[in-house]
């Protein structure tokens, strides 16, 4: 919770930062698009997002167009200069604007492909997008909500749950897990072991909640967790997924094979906070 981004070498041991940014200079021109592995992307919460050239460790800003806070950003693909981002105005918003989301936007990951990506929302579901299906601006309102409610310490209104937005634009909607108390996190399963035909997310339900990308049927719940479940992060090559959550575990989760469909069964090994022990 502070204004730095902090730079670091993560392939050596060294645990001092290589540079710590905090001198933020305002640029109306970008860093021009010729080598984007010198160019990372950092939030904050004045509704906009700004590129950071890491040769210059200088900040550009980019986007101004939010009506709330930024709450997500990530590029398309490894090569590309297109951004994807989201934000509590419950707009995704690439090249132009996705609707589809009725409350705030927590993350967004990308398949990597420059063209779908993922997002989960404070309405208490997460959407697969088609950047191709987007529009030049907002088109439709879904109407001001009858209620009030703060998704950090209050539940979703019953009322709500069955809503839908009149423009949505999303491909497909998946619903099950919880998105309340912190921003939740989603993600494609990874192309080698799975083909990334799953999709998977924490929840307040102290889950990690798997699903099936093309019938959107919920294949795995994996149970261990007793509090809010913020991040979990499948192995890009391995059978295993590790998932973290405000109870301060951390649990390593081993599927039995790359095409079998995971299991809640699964194995699974804990290390605890406070003892930084394992157990099966």
């Amino acid at each position: 919770m502070s204004p730095i981004v902090h730079i670091v070498n993560a392939g050596s041991a060294e645990t001092e930062s290589l540079a710590n940014v905090t001198v933020i200079t305002t640029n109306a021109t970008p860093p021009a698009p010729t080598n984007s592995i010198n160019i990372a992307i950092a939030l904050n919460a004045t509704k906009y997002y700004r590129a950071i050239d890491i040769k210059k460790l200088d900040f550009h800003d980019m986007c101004q167009s939010f009506l709330s806070d930024v709450n997500t950003v990530r590029f398309a693909d490894e090569t590309s200069h297109l951004i994807y981002s989201g934000s509590d105005d419950s707009f995704c918003k690439p090249a132009g604007v996705l609707m589809g989301h009725l409350e705030g936007i927590t993350f967004i990951d990308t398949r990597g492909d420059g063209l779908y990506f993922i997002s989960n929302g404070k309405d208490q579901t997460f959407k697969l997008w088609d950047i191709r299906k987007m529009s030049s601006n907002v088109t439709g309102n879904p109407g001001y909500r009858s209620y009030e409610w703060d998704y950090r310490w209050m539940d979703y209104p019953p009322q709500a749950k069955d809503l839908t937005h009149p423009c949505d634009q999303s491909v497909a909607t998946y619903r099950g897990h919880s998105v309340l108390r912190t921003l939740i996190r989603c993600y494609f399963s990874p192309a080698f072991s799975t083909g990334q035909k799953y999709i998977y997310t924490g929840s307040h339900h102290a889950c990690v909640y798997i699903y099936d990308l093309v019938s959107g049927a919920q294949v795995a719940t994996l149970k261990h967790h007793k509090s809010p479940l913020r991040d979990c992060s499948w192995h890009p090559f391995h059978t295993t997924l590790v998932s973290s959550s405000w109870d301060g575990d951390v649990v390593k989760w081993e599927f039995a094979g790359s095409g079998d469909t995971p299991a809640s069964s699964t194995k699974k090994r804990v290390w605890t906070r406070h003892f930084y022990e394992h157990y099966l």
